[in-house]
């Protein structure tokens, strides 16, 4: 699911419904111009249903929506202010979209730069080899019954060692950086530790609190969606602690979310001197860590580029090294030794 796409559309559906248009008929007429894909078919079924008169719970409960997408649509019905809450999530989608977008095209680099290494250290390491098979039939034609140098003996018995060590540390590299750009799990677990997706992610914490507050649920209430959208992640189990301090009859934010360390201590302060407002503190919150992430970003930019630079350039002396070192010093010591 595109988020700028689906920010816009609950953009589009809010005002619609602010102009008087009954919800069925703003979802199908949204729906027409929608491209077609998943998130419209989806879409569709839900404007379907609700024009068969199935409740609007059982229809979202039946729909591959996001859920915190469905639970602030049932707490806008609820609170009978549906447009307000479209617009609150409209603006979470479009923020997390232009955030998450540029930190994910920062790591897209580093992987770029790693293939872009392995590949050349392929072709290298080929024809590092192809010279090798030619001083084998130098040896085996020139310098039958002669002693060979002691630098072409070393080329010969360890010549593969030699080329494919760079190759199978750039791969190994490469595969790393893949998998945990690709697969949500991995992602999951590093986005909480890496700079700059550790702020990204207590910006979409708070901002998602903020929301869901705003828009009627209870502190508890909105713990607890949460939870389950961090399930798998160290915030998730924090979480559940602060979920149970709740039961346990602690009132005050403070005692709840005490000793807590996923959450920075600058977060919660800035949380509970909101008092009873809390959705006013997890606003605060929410733009304080997003100019902190859009911080990060940039120093991470900057830091990035020069270091990559570096890399390459290390990376190129070892290959020339290892080309002078396995093929001319060699060479040379076969040419000395058939002039001696």
């Amino acid at each position: 699911m595109k988020l700028d796409e689906f920010a816009f559309f609950n953009q589009q559906l809010s005002a619609m419904l602010r102009d008087g248009i009954p919800l069925e008929s703003a979802l199908g007429q949204l729906c027409s111009s929608m491209r077609r894909g998943d998130l419209r078919d989806e879409l569709e079924k839900l404007r379907d249903d609700l024009a068969k008169g199935v409740p609007m719970k059982q229809a979202l409960a039946a729909r591959k929506l996001p859920p915190f997408y469905v639970q602030m649509l049932q707490v806008g019905i609820q609170s009978n202010d549906l447009p307000r809450v479209l617009t609150l999530v409209a603006d979470y989608y479009q923020s997390g979209n232009l955030i998450w977008t540029r930190l994910k095209g920062l790591m897209v680099y580093p992987v770029i730069l790693l293939a872009g290494l392995l590949g050349a250290s392929i072709v290298m390491a080929i024809v590092l080899g192809v010279m090798r098979s030619g001083f084998e039939d130098i040896n085996h034609d020139l310098l039958e019954g002669k002693s060979l140098p002691w630098l072409t003996q070393f080329y010969m018995e360890h010549g593969i060692v030699i080329f494919w060590t760079p190759v199978v540390i750039f791969a190994a590299a490469f595969i790393v950086a893949a998998v945990t750009v690709s697969l949500p799990s991995m992602r999951q677990k590093w986005r909480w530790r890496l700079p700059a997706f550790r702020e990204a992610s207590l910006w979409q914490c708070a901002s998602a609190m903020q929301i869901m507050l705003q828009g009627g649920c209870t502190l508890n209430q909105s713990i607890a969606l949460l939870r389950d959208l961090e399930e798998g992640s160290p915030a998730g189990a924090e979480l559940g602690r602060w979920q149970q301090r709740l039961g346990d009859g602690h009132a005050q934010f403070r005692a709840v979310t005490a000793g807590s360390d996923v959450f920075p201590p600058l977060f919660l302060w800035i949380v509970s001197n909101a008092r009873e407002e809390l959705a006013e503190g997890f606003r605060q919150a929410a733009e304080i860590y997003r100019q902190r992430t859009a911080y990060r970003m940039e120093a991470f930019l900057y830091a990035v580029l020069p270091t990559s630079v570096i890399v390459m350039g290390l990376a190129i002396c070892l290959q020339v090294f290892l080309f002078v070192l396995a093929g001319f010093m060699p060479l040379m010591s076969v040419i000395g030794s058939l002039g001696g």
